[in-house]
Formats: structure tokens, sequence, C-alpha cells
């Protein structure tokens, strides 16, 4: 398989950054995730990032992405047979295969821990062709909770905006990434309005302060129940001193010590509203191209 050089290379660097963040790094867990997507690291338009969050189960954790791009192959069936997952019939495991019959896909993103291992694929729909969530809704293996939160999705102008599609395989939790939201919903009435009707607690000063600066925001579901889980706004930077909020502690460890291989350096910086509370998240790209969809 192509790409051997850089797939050594990414992964000396995610060792060492997670020695330098003082978190354990396990080879067994991360080797075969980029050795079984190897090929993708020579693309050009190839993004790679990093991130750290602060929630109790973030603890502990580096995670890395990387997007690859549509070929023949079922990234989630190069997962399978990689044994990065295991085999399902849990809704999860139809999901991709689902969204690339009935969605145009202009790229996938994987998601995994250097503890973890592999977690999460993303679905990158063509930017000038987000999806209706009537549309991803009727899927037959579709967390229920997107249908039963379409009205107040569409209440805030955001039924026509999905631009991604999160997959998280060991949670068993999707993700749904909205794309150029209407700027009323970064307002600070807007914010604690929708996160009241979701049933989510109130926003913290900071957490607001964040949200006015977002350019995008998401919302995790799972098949569990009916009710959105968490909520994200995230804001992007290449100086994370402009922003309206001071960074949590261990996050700044993460900004000291963590790579990037480009001469500008870019920051997601987001912040969760869940149950049990606020977190923050911050993502810092290695790689990336002018252009190239965020993760968040």
């Amino acid at each position: 398989m192509s790409g051997t050089a850089e797939v050594a290379d990414l992964y000396s660097t995610i060792e060492e950054s997670a020695r330098l963040l003082d978190v354990a790094c396990s080879r067994d867990r991360v080797r075969p995730v980029l050795t079984a997507y190897g090929d993708t690291f020579a693309h050009a338009a190839t993004v790679v990032a990093f991130r750290v969050a602060t929630g109790v189960r973030h603890v502990g954790e580096l995670d890395c992405r990387f997007t690859t791009h549509p070929d023949e192959r079922d990234p989630y069936g190069v997962a399978l047979s990689n044994g990065l997952t295991a085999e399902t019939n849990h809704p999860v495991g139809a999901l991709l295969a689902h969204l690339r019959e009935r969605c145009p896909i202009d790229s996938f993103g994987i998601d995994f821990g250097v503890v973890g291992g592999f977690k999460k694929i993303y679905s990158f729909f063509t930017p000038d062709d987000l999806q209706e969530l009537s549309k991803l809704a009727e899927i037959p293996s579709m967390p229920r909770g997107l249908a039963e939160n379409a009205d107040l999705f569409s209440h805030y102008g955001l039924a026509d905006r999905i631009g991604v599609i999160g997959i998280d395989y060991p949670h068993r939790t999707v993700n749904v990434y909205f794309n150029d939201v209407p700027a009323e919903c970064f307002q600070s009435k807007t914010i604690v309005s929708m996160l009241r009707e979701m049933g989510l607690p109130e926003p913290s000063e900071q957490a607001l302060q964040l949200g006015e600066e977002a350019f995008g925001l998401y919302a995790t579901l799972s098949w569990d129940g009916s009710r959105v889980e968490r909520m994200c706004y995230a804001a992007t930077t290449t100086d994370l001193s402009t922003l309206p909020v001071r960074l949590d502690p261990g996050i700044e460890q993460f900004v000291k010590s963590v790579p990037y291989g480009d001469a500008d350096r870019k920051f997601v910086y987001g912040v969760a509203a869940s149950p049990e509370g606020e977190y923050y998240k911050l993502e810092s790209h290695y790689k990336w191209k002018p252009g190239a969809m965020d993760f968040i």
C-alpha cells in the first residue's frame, strides 16, 4: 500500500505529541488505523488534525482525525476488514451504507484516539449541495431523534443545512453538522432558547461568548431515545488570543505541545452543552488546505 513513509512519519508525530501531553499512546490501537487507510496520507488534499477535550470521558485521550477521499472502497468496510471495529447488527453498522446510497458524498473523515483506537467515520456532503433534514430522517438506520426534532431544527432555519454526518461506532451516536447556519443561531438569546427547548442546561456566560463567535454547530443523537444528547458550537481562528474566552489549562498545554505542519496554524475551538454540563474541545490542524471543510 502506498503512503508507507507518510504513515511512519505521522505515527511518530502522534506518539511524540501524546508523550508531551502525558497521554499513553497505544501503538496497537493507532498503527492499524494509519495502516488501514495509509494511501490517503500521500494525497495533497488530505486534512489531518489533533483534538483534546475537557469532559470527563475525554480526559487522558488525544484524538486524531483525517480526511480520505471517495473511491471504490467503503471506509466502514476497511475498518471491519482490518479489525478496527466489530461487525454488528445494530443500526450504527448500516448507516454509512444507507447514506452512500442516498446522498452525494464529497469525502470521508476518520477519527481515532491514541488510547481508544478507531471511533468515527464522517461523511462530508458537497458544500454546494447541503442535505435536507427530511431526506436524512427517512433513512431507516438513522436515529429517530432526527425526525422527532425536525420541527425544532426547522424553527431555527436548519432544515436544509446539513453538511456532515459523523457516526461514532463505539458510543453508537450520530453527529449532525449544520453548515451555512443563519446568523441568528449564534445570538445569545437564540442559543439559550434552543438549548432550553432541547432540555439541555442553561449555557454559561463563557459558552455564550464563544457561541457568538461560532461558525458552525452540531447536534448529537443516539438510538436510545429521541432527545438531543449534546449541542456543540465551534469557532475557528488562527490566533487563539482573539477568542473572547480563556482556555482551559489542559487545552493550553495541548496548544503548547501539539505540532503543526503548516506555516499558519489553524484552530477550531468548541463548547458542548450536555446534561452532565459544559465541556470544551480544541482542534489543531496539522495539515490542512484553504477551502477544506473543518472537523468540529
